[in-house]
């Protein structure tokens, strides 16, 4: 059974309210698909589902409804421009304003099932490991924070299949970084104590740990309206250091949305700075 346009209305406004991610008519499907494994759970379709909770809906529901629909697909090194822009552009421009570098803050939002920070991290270890970086090694602090306590649940355990470890992950990255663990593939306890997990709504107030010298957020902007793009720019600027940078999706940008902010081209990709701090 199709979901009715009341029910599809009823799940659209709730995961809105809870995330500020918009499902505009014509995602209808998205919404079978997510919550087909709930609706079995019950022996009833998605449409018998949707209808019930509109008259009986609690915490735990709420949270396993919403979840469903805001977890993305993540791989490591996704996109891989981001990853380079990072040891060859941002890296070096923030030794230049920073010597020395002390303690490297990074900020992974939206952070999923964990592939996006320990690739950060790998990614980090390997620059300042290099035996041509001669400076003091600084600390690192990589946050990393997700609206679903379910995926971050998984990512603190560091835990991968081998399926999940295909997905982008370089083999030698797989034999330095990572240790077998029965059928799964655990990270390192070296790169897990980088990476500090939070449970965080980006429209809620940022999490601690900042100011921050690279944010990332990737990938999240698209789900939602100007307005709401606005807003989490907005406090991403209230935690970014003076010079840091802003990586943002490849379909993703700040140009015509924030004029607060400036880009930069590194290579085939962009990443972005405060305008009253841009280099």
């Amino acid at each position: 059974m199709t979901i009715t346009q009341e029910n599809f209305q009823f799940i659209s406004d709730l995961v809105r309210r809870k995330s500020a991610i918009s499902l505009a008519p014509g995602k209808e499907y998205l919404v079978e698909s997510r919550l087909m494994h709930l609706a079995r759970e019950h022996g009833v379709s998605v449409d018998e589902y949707v209808a019930k909770k509109r008259t009986s809906l609690n915490l735990m529901e709420t949270e396993l409804i919403v979840e469903a629909l805001t977890t993305n697909e993540t791989s490591w090194f996704r996109d891989t421009q981001p990853f380079s822009a990072l040891t060859q552009h941002i890296l070096p421009e923030l030794r230049k304003s920073r010597k020395p570098l002390g303690t490297l803050k990074v900020w992974s939002a939206a952070c999923s099932t964990g592939q996006e920070p320990y690739s950060i991290a790998m990614t980090l270890k390997d620059y300042f490991d290099s035996p041509s970086f001669t400076d003091p090694r600084p600390s690192l602090d990589i946050v990393a924070t997700d609206l679903s306590q379910q995926v971050l649940n998984r990512s603190k355990s560091g835990r991968y299949s081998q399926l999940e470890v295909n997905r982008g992950l370089p083999a030698t990255h797989l034999v330095r970084h990572f240790h077998r663990e029965g059928t799964e593939w655990e990270i390192s306890s070296e790169l897990r104590s980088m990476v500090r997990f939070q449970r965080h709504n980006l429209l809620d107030v940022p999490p601690s740990g900042g100011p921050f010298d690279v944010v990332f957020i990737r990938n999240v902007l698209i789900y939602f309206d100007v307005a709401t793009k606005l807003e989490v720019l907005k406090k991403v600027r209230s935690v970014l250091r003076p010079g840091g940078f802003l990586i943002l999706g490849a379909a993703e940008t700040t140009v015509g949305i924030d004029q607060s902010w400036v880009r930069v081209p590194v290579g085939r990709s962009s990443v972005y700075q405060k305008a009253e701090s841009a280099s």
